[in-house]
């Protein structure tokens, strides 16, 4: 086995105050956030509707932390050329509606961009199992996607757990979206969690930089405060 994967944390935009956008990167930013999650939503996949392209470009050019995007959308396909110009660092699509998951992740891949497998709640983690030589990552979804603020489901844990054993020695990223707070940070990375998208748990909290230490502090040490 390698070193253990460094834990990330990923604070969804979805959360944030969008009147005041480019504060709101600002003040991740000056927390130490890894990444910077954006949830593109279509109104069809998921019943909510978000941002697209144009507000990701406009994202990218004030953001210093490198952009994770997740297609909740039924057609990923038409919008990873215009994600990649941006341009982002990270691309998720859900198994459920790739109907060429293997030739979509290697199109995101060719462009120099990390190519993720999203899996809402119900659905069996058998069905990315063949996919994974072409993942970079795989984002859990322990909600389900569409709306913020929703209550964690227990049962990630065990979901998380079989994907890391799925992985064996390969350290796949495993990032988790929904739910996630500190009373069960630490849960996560024991399960095996690497990347950890909070929306509420950050932007839901005055001072977002002590929101994002204390969230670290809660999963590197085991929640021991």
């Amino acid at each position: 086995m390698g070193e253990p994967m460094s834990i990330r944390f990923a604070p969804s935009l979805l959360s944030a105050d969008y009147s005041h956008l480019a504060d709101e990167v600002a003040e991740i930013e000056r927390g130490g956030a890894e990444l910077l999650h954006l949830d593109i939503m279509d109104g069809h996949f998921v019943p909510n509707l978000t941002f697209g392209p144009p507000v990701v470009r406009a994202i990218a050019s004030r953001s210093k932390i490198a952009l994770d995007v997740h297609l909740m959308v039924t057609d990923p396909d038409a919008l990873i050329a215009d994600l990649i110009a941006a341009p982002v660092a990270r691309i998720a699509v859900h198994v459920e509606v790739c109907d060429h998951l293997q030739r979509t992740l290697e199109s995101i891949r060719s462009a120099g961009v990390e190519a993720g497998i999203a899996i809402n709640p119900a659905s069996a983690i058998s069905l990315l199992e063949d996919a994974l030589p072409w993942a970079d990552f795989v984002l859990v979804m322990s909600v389900n996607p569409g709306f913020g603020s929703q209550a964690f489901i227990p049962e990630t844990l065990a979901k998380i757990r079989r994907l890391r054993r799925m992985a064996g020695n390969r350290p796949l990223d495993i990032a988790v979206d929904g739910g996630v707070c500190l009373e069960n940070v630490a849960s996560l990375v024991e399960v095996g969690a690497t990347t950890l998208i909070a929306g509420s748990a950050i932007f839901g909290l005055e001072d977002r930089a002590a929101a994002i230490a204390d969230l670290r502090l809660a999963a590197t040490d085991g929640g021991e405060r």
